[in-house]
């Protein structure tokens, strides 16, 4: 992550009595790595009163000691898991029980902000009549199979998930990005919130959905001017976070692959005959190379460096096949797994409802002291 984005200490500042003005909700389990920087970036914000609430999800590791070591942030546990709830689901549905402003912020522990971004993400959220405002954040990569492979990943849901239908009131496309969802507290329950979806794996689409089925406006768009994220640091997280994810975000998986796949050939085989025809004097040969100048535009729209678009078309390509295929075998025999929990997909609901968590004790909440930003 940027480093100068942490470079100021926290300067909080205690209140009483008024609510603030945004709950700051973030699910975290297992999020040593990430979280003390995603705390540092938001205990930072100026321009807005706030709170935050981490919900530590049964961490094994240092997340739950990482966010008590930052002062004001109060750290809740969720109770005990509904059958057929997700782990995320369960720890936002405690984090907004607790929450005290009119707006709740949602947000990952991977995530970092940027200084100011949310006095400007709720401003915003005013300004365009958004119930529900959500950023794609900018995505970091690291190691070589990221680079390869989230190109590909954010050029298909670039095109599967236009912003611009997004945000039509009367459009069918309906997305969020859970990395970072802004919603203003009475329209969040009056559609019944997380407990709502609360069986659902894609449980940010699902949301966006239970908001613009109820009439409410979605706001959606790409938010690198507000945040940034590193989604997966190794091939195993990539590989089980994509093979939960990828089948329900793309229906027609197969064809995807099969799209995906007849690409990279198609990219290969151009540049081969390129590359022959250079080496024996054919120059007019050369001119197949100019297929990959669509494809390579195609990816740009992911914003990512050109640099890894081009490793995203030379090997992501095959890869993303893989992952599609994995995810779409995974949701067709019901199991998908993350952070060490299994996940039965597909299952009914009609026994599961928001009434179950509702009738919840809240837990026990430690550090109690409440700070803002100035």
């Amino acid at each position: 992550m940027n480093g100068s984005l942490l470079a100021a200490p926290p300067q909080l500042t205690k209140f009483e009595g008024s609510p603030p003005e945004v709950s700051i909700i973030i699910p975290a389990r297992n999020e040593e790595v990430s979280l003390g920087d995603c705390l540092q970036s938001l205990t930072t914000q100026t321009g807005v009163t706030f709170e935050i609430i981490v919900v530590d999800d049964g961490s094994t590791d240092r997340t739950r000691a990482i966010a008590q070591s930052f002062a004001g942030v109060r750290v809740i546990s969720p109770g005990p898991l509904p059958v057929g709830w997700t782990g995320k689901n369960n720890a936002m549905v405690t984090g907004a029980k607790e929450a005290r402003a009119n707006w709740l912020l949602f947000s990952d522990a991977d995530t970092v902000h940027l200084r100011g971004s949310l006095a400007r993400a709720l401003d915003e959220a005013k300004k365009e009549r958004a119930e529900l405002l959500s950023y794609s954040p900018q995505q970091v990569v690291g190691t070589f199979i990221e680079r390869a492979v989230m190109p590909v990943v954010f050029t298909e849901l670039a095109v599967q998930y236009p912003l611009h239908k997004v945000r039509e009131e009367n459009s069918k496309v309906v997305a969020a990005n859970g990395q970072y969802i802004l919603v203003r507290r009475t329209a969040y329950d009056a559609v019944g919130g997380y407990a709502a979806v609360a069986t659902e794996i894609l449980e940010d689409v699902a949301l966006a959905r239970l908001f613009r089925n109820a009439g409410l406006r979605v706001y959606f768009r790409y938010g690198a001017d507000s945040v940034c994220t590193r989604m997966y640091r190794n091939w195993a997280h990539l590989r089980e976070g994509w093979t939960k994810n990828l089948a329900l975000l793309f229906p027609q998986s197969e064809f995807l692959a099969f799209q995906s796949l007849l690409l990279w050939l198609a990219a290969w085989a151009t540049f081969g005959f390129a590359i022959y025809g250079a080496s024996n004097h054919h120059y007019v040969w050369i001119a197949f190379a100019v297929f990959w100048l669509p494809v390579y535009l195609r990816i740009k729209i992911a914003h990512f460096a050109a640099a890894n678009n081009l490793l995203a078309i030379a090997f992501g390509l095959p890869m993303f096949v893989y992952l599609l295929l994995r995810s779409r075998k995974a949701h067709a025999n019901g199991h998908v797994s993350w952070k060490g929990r299994d996940y039965t997909v597909g299952m009914k609901r009609e026994n599961i409802t928001a009434k179950t968590q509702a009738a919840k004790p809240i837990p026990r909440i430690e550090d109690q002291k409440l700070r803002t930003g100035n």
